[in-house]
């Protein structure tokens, strides 16, 4: 999902040594297993002296990719997320966006069409009807909020790796992006696309989507944070060069594991 975060524009010394403090006591973040990595030694591998604002904010750049590094060397293909019976659902689920409940976008079903791009060989246009008929499977599984909190939902719809190839899509590319009907935009490792539990979601909790959770669509990845599985999704790209995402330009960790 969107995770309502705050823009990392203007984050003075303190704050930005407090968040590098945070992402190293997380355990999913703790790097080789224990925190035998401590700031000081980031600071001399990263080669920031930590003296003014520009040298702090490139120490938090470099804590990030360092830690996108790590995650991704950690990640594995096959290992799955746990997974949760029906009475474990949280209900109510909490809407959760960057953005009020009030301003979440309106997609039209009849005139909505998935546009597919870059390294893809096959049909680049899809329906919504189109897609809800491809091989459905579901699941219960926890979102994981970089705000701290979680929440356990059902989602169904059809595994991403497989409309990946499908569609005929380069396997071997570096990441596959997203844009979406509000003005949010994300992007993943192939790896984690390819994911058994990544799921291109048309349903919740046996329901079609509504809008307030992503409608007509949205990606649900059990090992990625929330802000890492987009909603409201109206084209797909496969690509070779970085594509970036919306918070992570901002100065977030772009890997995103949870």
């Amino acid at each position: 999902m969107n995770d309502k975060l705050k823009p990392a524009h203007k984050l003075d010394r303190q704050s930005i040594l407090q968040d590098a403090q945070r992402e190293l006591a997380m355990p999913s973040r703790r790097l080789f297993g224990k925190q035998l990595l401590t700031l000081g030694g980031l600071s001399m591998l990263t080669g920031c002296s930590l003296t003014d604002d520009e040298s702090v904010n490139k120490f938090l750049t470099a804590v990030s990719r360092l830690n996108d590094s790590a995650q991704a060397l950690l990640f594995s293909p096959t290992q799955l997320a746990p997974t949760y019976t029906e009475a474990q659902i949280t209900r109510p689920f909490p809407f959760n966006a960057y953005y009020g409940i009030d301003q979440v976008p309106h997609v039209d079903e009849a005139s909505y069409r998935l546009q597919l791009s870059g390294l893809v060989t096959g049909k680049r246009t899809w329906t919504l009807p189109e897609l809800v008929a491809l091989p459905h499977e579901e699941q219960i599984t926890r979102h994981i909020c970089v705000e701290g909190w979680s929440a356990v939902g059902r989602w169904g719809g059809t595994r991403f790796g497989d409309f990946l190839k499908r569609v005929g899509a380069d396997t071997s590319a570096k990441y596959v992006g997203f844009k979406c009907a509000d003005d949010y935009y994300e992007s993943i490792d192939m790896a984690t696309a390819l994911h058994p539990q990544t799921l291109l979601a048309f349903d919740y909790d046996g329901e079609r989507l509504p809008a307030k959770y992503g409608f007509p669509m949205k990606l649900r990845m059990p090992t990625k944070l929330g802000y890492k599985n987009p909603k409201h999704i109206v084209e797909i790209f496969v690509t070779n060069k970085y594509p970036g995402g919306y918070w992570s330009d901002q100065g977030y960790n772009w890997f995103g594991g949870s």
